[in-house]
């Protein structure tokens, strides 16, 4: 098992992006949370962004990227920063954390 820590940055708050990646995540069989962010500006910008920790085989992580990276066709994905770390807990789902 591997797991990927993602920071997306764009127009992804307020358009179902969490809902979105959820809906993702169960296709691909990925495990983890998503999550809203608003104050880590030095990360996002001003707007805020989507947080998100994946957990599966790298090639389910590897499709999830390339989602994460198109996103819905409502919002606007301008950059994900990927981070490929340790396995420390191990999540049994997928959800949405406020």
């Amino acid at each position: 098992m591997r797991q990927v820590h993602v920071y997306v940055i764009g127009d992804v708050i307020g358009v179902g992006f969490r809902a979105w990646t959820k809906i993702q995540a169960k296709d691909l069989q990925v495990n983890g949370w998503v999550r809203n962010v608003h104050d880590k500006e030095h990360v996002f910008g001003r707007g805020g962004g989507v947080e998100a920790i994946f957990q599966g085989t790298e090639y389910q992580l590897n499709q999830m990227i390339q989602r994460i990276k198109a996103g819905p066709s409502i919002a606007r994905v301008d950059d994900v920063e990927v981070y490929w770390q340790e396995v420390k807990d191990i999540f049994p789902s997928f959800e949405i954390r406020k």
